[in-house]
């Protein structure tokens, strides 16, 4: 058996892993023209569900090095007004367990230690155009510099602009969020250090604002010596890039002016303009990004849809069913796709399961925790919620706030809060919580 795999991104590189490590015949092919390619984006959050797919699939020394590349685990998660007051604080036990822990990873490291091993695997500046399918059950996949690759199966990873998925399920629609997100990287020094709380350090902490602005601040530290901040491509021995913090900010589209064709600059000028009285060391945070890591995205969203008949083409990830970052799990959701199809191809490959009802399998579950997904993340993020509203909106960011800070003063409240945050990061762990309540009963 041979799979082709479109696009080198987390889901396809740990399926191609996992794959790999099984004996089975697996090429990726990645749009990029080698592995140096400037991501966009930053931080990557690996939930537990994350991380036993990833210790599932890539070889015990690929994994240490994914695990080695991430950045301080975080222990605590703050919410707050624009003004920094506190509205929740809670710690997370980040525990030691490579496995069951929450992890904070850039996204160039985590691509940088997945590629590792598959230098034979991999090929780069490959653009997949279409697919076609051969009397003899195979299919063949054509590339935009007119070579093309047959094999037994095409696995689409190519993101939420998938052309495999366009061709093979035209009826998966991928649609606007309604909310505009520009992020900003500032390097850390002494002197950037001062602009965000002391007990920021190791946390994430999101911000809800009036019109319904919200904000990400989130530190990547890593340890040892961190590379010379005037020249972070260089990165270090031990880091890919140096010590930073991250911010997202996100509104309406109708709050944003015209930003086409923006420079970076002006971009952080749209935030500070949206942003003239909040906290002045947040604005100095935004003025401070460094120009080269400032970007804008409108975020979408895909429109879960029934059942379709499964053939030797499936899909991975956000091909499947893009989501916005609202809980953070896309990627996640992604690496669990992996480990799911490839156990179901690996048993394929040993004969003991027939092709098209081992992928039939995957998807149907595929769709029912994936979409699931897509639903959670869309309720946290949706330009047509009302809090976007002049004023309904400033009733429910006051009714919201006061639900955290009453949350934040009621231990069992806070806890119970918490325990749902996590309920979709860490699946398994969830089963067993359940297990043990059972028995207990």
């Amino acid at each position: 058996m041979r799979v082709l795999v479109i696009g080198a991104g987390t889901g396809g590189l740990c399926l191609a892993h996992g794959l790999h490590r099984a004996g089975v015949d697996v090429t990726v092919f990645e749009r990029d023209r080698d592995p140096q390619h400037k991501l966009l984006g930053y931080r990557v959050g690996i939930s537990p569900d994350g991380s036993r797919a990833l210790a599932e699939c890539l070889p015990p020394e690929v994994f240490a090095e994914f695990v080695r590349t991430c950045a301080r685990p975080i222990r605590h998660v703050h919410m707050r007004t624009e003004k920094l007051r506190t509205l929740l604080s809670a710690d997370v036990e980040p525990g030691d367990d490579p496995i069951r822990s929450e992890k904070s990873v850039s996204r160039t490291a985590m691509r940088k230690a997945l590629l590792t091993g598959l230098e034979d695997v991999v090929e780069f500046d490959k653009t997949f155009t279409r697919f076609a399918r051969n009397d003899d059950g195979t299919v063949t996949a054509f590339f935009a510099d007119g070579t093309s690759a047959t094999g037994d199966v095409l696995v689409a990873a190519d993101g939420a602009n998938s052309r495999v998925r366009k061709q093979y399920l035209p009826q998966a629609q991928v649609v606007d969020s309604g909310v505009t997100a520009i992020a900003g990287k500032v390097w850390l020094t002494p002197e950037t250090r001062e602009l965000v709380p002391s007990d920021a350090e190791e946390a994430i902490t999101l911000l809800f604002a009036p019109r319904g602005a919200n904000l990400i601040v989130h530190h990547m530290v890593f340890e040892g010596e961190p590379a010379d901040v005037s020249s972070p491509a260089e990165g270090a021995s031990n880091a890919v890039e140096p010590d930073y913090v991250m911010w997202g900010y996100s509104a309406s589209h109708d709050k944003f002016p015209d930003l086409s064709g923006a420079t970076p600059e002006r971009l952080k000028q749209a935030v500070l303009d949206l942003t003239p009285k909040w906290h002045p060391n947040l604005r100095a945070l935004f003025a401070q990004a460094d120009p080269e890591t400032v970007f804008k995205i409108g975020i979408r969203t895909s429109e879960p849809f029934g059942a379709w008949d499964s053939s030797n083409v499936t899909l991975l990830g956000d091909a499947i069913h893009t989501m916005t970052p609202g809980r953070g799990i896309g990627a996640n959701t992604a690496l669990r796709d992996a480990q799911a199809l490839c156990r179901e191809l690996v048993a394929v490959h040993r004969g003991e399961a027939s092709l098209i009802p081992a992928i039939a399998s995957y998807e149907a579950d595929m769709r029912e925790y994936g979409f699931r997904a897509v639903l959670e993340s869309r309720d946290q993020i949706d330009g047509s919620s009302p809090v976007h509203k002049p004023v309904i909106g400033r009733v429910m960011l006051a009714m919201f706030r006061t639900f955290l800070r009453v949350t934040n003063a009621v231990p069992a409240l806070k806890r119970r809060f918490m325990a749902s945050e996590n309920e979709l990061r860490d699946t398994e762990g969830q089963l067993d919580s359940n297990h043990e309540v059972l028995r207990a009963g």
